[in-house]
Order: C-alpha cells, then sequence, then structure tokens
C-alpha cells in the first residue's frame, strides 16, 4: 500500500479545529475492530508512504508509529474514509495483539445488561483453537500427553488419514444425518485441519488471506488457474 503521493487522500479528509481525525483500524481479514486513535496530517501522511500505522499522541503531544517499541506493528493495507471524510478506517494485518494489555483488540470488554463479559470477536473459537494447538507444537516435553500432541508426534501421514477420515464423516453426515451432526463433523474437521497447518507451521491467517484473494473469483475459473 505504500505509496508516495498521498496528496489526493489528504485533500479529501476533513481534520477537525485541532488538525486531527479520528482513525479506526479493522483487521483486514477478520473484520475486528482493533483500536482507535488519532491522526495528523503527518501521521496520515506517514502511514500511507510507510505502509504503517501512525498516529498522533494527544498526550504526549507526539507522532507514534504503533508497535516501534513493541513490535506489535499494524501493516496498512488499505485506507477508507466515511463519507463525510472526517473518520478514517485502517485495514490492517496485525503484527501480535493490539492493546497494550496484551489483547487482540483494544476493545475486549462488553457490557450486557448488568455485567462486564468478555467481547465477542470475529473467529475468535478458532483464534483460540490455534493457539493451543500451537503452544502443544512448541512444547516437546508435552508429547502423549494430548491428542493433539500423539497427532502432531504421529506425523504428516496419521494427521492426513485422520483428515480424510474426519472428511469422509462430514460427506456421509451431509448426506444423510441431522444438522447437529453436520455441524459436529464440520467441527472435527476443522479441528484436524488446523492440526496440519499447525504440524507445517502455516498459519491459518494464510488460510483467510487465500480465500481473501479468491473474493469475487469463480471458483470454475479459480480451480482452472490452479489446473485442479
Amino acid at each position: 500500500m505504500p505509496t508516495t503521493d498521498p496528496a489526493e487522500l489528504l485533500r479529501a479528509v476533513t481534520f477537525d479545529a485541532r488538525g486531527l481525525v479520528p482513525a479506526i483500524a479493522q483487521d483486514a481479514l477478520t473484520g475486528e475492530v482493533r483500536m482507535l486513535a488519532y491522526m495528523d496530517r503527518d501521521a496520515l501522511e506517514a502511514t500511507v508512504r510507510t505502509g504503517l500505522a501512525t498516529f498522533w499522541s494527544r498526550s504526549r503531544g507526539a507522532p507514534w508509529v504503533k508497535g516501534e517499541t513493541s513490535g506489535h506493528t499494524l501493516g496498512v493495507v488499505e485506507v477508507l474514509l466515511d463519507c463525510d471524510g472526517d473518520c478514517v478506517l485502517l485495514r490492517v494485518e496485525p503484527a501480535g495483539p493490539t492493546c497494550h494489555t496484551g489483547a487482540p483488540s483494544c476493545f475486549s470488554r462488553a457490557w450486557r445488561g448488568e455485567r462486564w463479559t468478555d467481547g465477542a470477536r470475529p473467529l475468535a473459537e478458532v483464534d483460540a483453537l490455534w493457539a493451543t494447538l500451537d503452544a502443544r507444537r512448541r512444547e516437546p516435553e508435552a508429547s502423549g500427553r494430548s491428542y493433539t500432541r500423539q497427532l502432531l508426534d504421529a506425523g504428516a501421514r496419521r494427521i492426513g488419514e485422520k483428515l480424510r477420515e474426519e472428511a469422509d464423516e462430514l460427506a456421509r453426515a451431509v448426506e444423510g444425518e441431522g444438522d447437529d451432526r453436520v455441524a459436529a463433523e464440520a467441527a472435527d474437521v476443522v479441528f484436524h485441519a488446523l492440526v496440519g497447518l499447525v504440524s507445517r507451521a502455516v498459519p491459518w491467517r494464510a488460510v483467510l488471506a487465500t480465500l481473501a484473494k479468491r473474493r469475487g473469483v469463480s471458483g470454475l475459473a479459480e480451480k482452472a488457474s490452479r489446473g485442479a
């Protein structure tokens, strides 16, 4: 996304009396809102020029690059403006958690009637499952102590066998079983697919990125492009 001439974008933005515009950072793959901050003209220009989300700190009165000390940067994929040009939306690729608390998003609390709960997150269950499976991969001392670890220790052939087995069970459920069974068998397929990805150290976000690239492309055309 970096560009050397953000002048046209800057002309379209309506900055407030302080020379600031609110900027929302949204995960480009999951749609999760990561954070809200403010930009002045220079911060927005730097964001567009470098491809890294840069903001203006109202408390410090200085510019700051998100993640410049933690490494948890926000790579900017696209910059959108609202209809009035007075709010910026950054579609980002986050490197690690965004909130200073260590949470993925600054919007992690939800008020539900009379109490606070954890805020709902797009694909949160997949996030949590991926983290658990990857933790199993990184802890060799846990060898044999969990089903996931047993699969990882058994290697690619065994993981492949389980994937084929679970896919067959899903296919049979789709053909003639109830909706609950279809959902359960689909969950088993997703679980074992994630184990396979973890075994190869392929992040599940890479799957989302691949799906995003196929958006708007005919399934037949996509298969033909791969020779499938």
